[in-house]
């Protein structure tokens, strides 16, 4: 086993994990702190050590809200910890490998964390690799900065570093990724077989690496969770970047409302400050997130995505069965009608055609899913393009059990894709460990070679996982009682909303 690794900046060494023959390495640092100076600064070199640094424990999490102390469904499922550590010196990341040498070239998958661009960390127990790494991959989950301290922008930053004047969270999980590259080979991986992942913001933060210019050829496959957010009745959608302009008039009021004058007493104030008084402001003026700066970000990910201006790799992308269901609109017929034909155009003819179109008497919308949609279009633009990719589509399904009936909510198939239910209160039985079995397998093999089919752990084939192409709508639905696959059977309506979502893309 790989017990100690000879990175960049000196040698670490791990410890054994739940199972032995995995060594897992936790609070690697990939950066210098992003404090003093380096505070709202793209990320610089780390620096090196002496000796044998201990890899044991997870380093602070991201400046947030304090996790664990709310009521909601996060709270009671993995922020679960209100004494966990944090600081503004988190910029670590680790490593689960079950290389026994250097030389074994194993595939690697990069994860990063959802949570808005607000909140979220490595050490949620959920994001445990080990049963991945028995898969045979290396597992690399990275921190980075997020809210003010990670997107805020301001025309003192941007005339102070121009070429890098903001999204210091996405440039964050950019510099992970390439000290991937150059360090991954010590950890037993294969820094030409990289599959970088997330869902939610993570998900999101996928979509903006592989729309970044400068990331062309660092990675070899893509995994898109519960990210594609956009509606499939309008424009409406989470997670659409702002110009730079935009978000420099947002860190000027940002910086007015911390009662500071200028970035240089920004940069002194205290950090724990800046995020109390962060909760506050947003609440009332909007989260940051993610700037078209022209340098990073070079414009709307879907969009890009949707014109062929990314990475060409393969893709897994899907949502859960509940999550996000588009709101309802109601009105009188005469305003239905109205809406239908403004969202619509001409097509709104036939849209009114669609009896599931309507879900009561007094007009409305059905609620549908519009990450389904969006990812959907997305694959057929794909499909039609010069340089086709195999994409991959899935719905996760089951039943989930719990005295808070929460159906198939936003973030619960993590559980089941890094197989770790055994951590989970919920009172999940043999069948949804099976299933996570399977999924775990599906993913593993996408990492290792991108097509997601092979044998499950008794040696038999999985149920067959095809892509999702114009002449073949390829499904892949996660149900209570196994993966369950569908070709060609959405309905006209269904169908009609993909295409309208696909005609905004472009």
């Amino acid at each position: 086993m790989i017990r100690v690794a000879k990175t960049e900046n000196g040698l670490v060494k791990g410890l054994p994990a739940a199972d032995p023959r995995i060594t897992s390495f936790k609070g690697i640092p990939f950066a210098a702190p992003p404090v003093g100076k380096n505070r709202w600064r793209a990320p610089q070199p780390a620096g090196d050590w002496e000796g044998i640094r201990e890899a044991y424990e997870f380093a602070p999490i991201s400046m947030q809200s304090t996790p664990g102390v709310g009521t909601d469904i996060y709270c009671r499922e993995w922020h679960v910890d209100p004494e966990i550590p944090m600081s503004e010196d988190c910029l670590y990341l680790n490593v689960w490998t079950g290389a026994k040498s250097t030389g074994e070239k194993q595939p690697v998958l990069i994860w990063y964390f959802g949570g808005g661009l607000q909140w979220g960390y490595p050490p949620e127990m959920e994001f445990d690799g080990e049963r991945l790494a028995r898969r045979g991959i290396v597992v690399v989950s990275v921190n980075y900065r997020i809210n003010c301290f990670g997107f805020m922008a301001h025309p003192e930053i941007t005339a102070e570093a121009p070429d890098a004047p903001a999204n210091f969270g996405n440039l964050d999980q950019q510099a992970g990724l390439n000290w991937v590259i150059r360090n991954i080979a010590a950890f037993g991986g294969d820094p030409e077989n990289i599959t970088i992942a997330g869902q939610s913001a993570g998900g999101g933060s996928v979509l903006s690496q592989m729309t970044c210019p400068d990331n062309f050829g660092k990675f070899q496959k893509a995994v898109i969770m519960s990210a594609m957010i956009r509606s499939p009745y309008g424009e409406a959608g989470v997670g659409i970047p702002v110009p730079l302009s935009e978000a420099e008039k947002q860190g000027v009021e940002f910086l007015e409302f911390l009662g500071v004058k200028n970035l240089e007493e920004a940069r002194a104030l205290d950090a724990f400050y800046i995020r109390d008084k962060y909760d506050e402001y947003m609440w009332k003026h909007g989260m940051m997130g993610t700037v078209v700066d022209e340098k990073f970000c070079v414009g709307d990910p879907l969009l890009l995505y949707a014109a062929g201006k990314h990475a060409h790799v393969p893709v897994m992308s899907g949502n859960t069965s509940t999550e996000f269901l588009n709101q309802v609109f109601a009105g009188s017929e005469e305003e239905y009608e109205k809406k239908v034909r403004e969202l619509f155009g001409e097509d709104g003819d036939r849209f009114l055609t669609f009896p599931e179109a309507k879900v009561r008497t007094d007009s409305g919308f059905a609620p549908v899913s519009g990450i389904e949609c969006t990812v959907k279009s997305e694959f057929l633009l794909n499909a039609g393009s010069e340089d086709p990719q195999n994409s991959y589509y899935y719905c996760f399904m089951p039943d989930i059990p719990g005295w808070d009936d929460p159906g198939t909510f936003h973030s619960v198939d993590l559980w089941f894709f890094f197989e770790t239910l055994a951590k989970c209160w919920r009172p999940f039985v043999g069948r949804h460990y099976d299933l996570a079995r399977q999924m775990c397998n599906y993913w593993a093999n996408f990492v290792k070679n991108g097509d997601p089919n092979g044998l499950d752990a008794d040696g038999t084939p999985m149920p067959e996982w095809r892509p999702y192409t114009g002449e073949e709508h390829f499904e892949m639905f996660f149900t209570g009682a196994g993966p369950k696959t569908r070709v060609n059977q959405e309905s006209e309506y269904i169908r009609f909303l993909i295409g309208e979502s696909a005609k905004r893309l472009q």
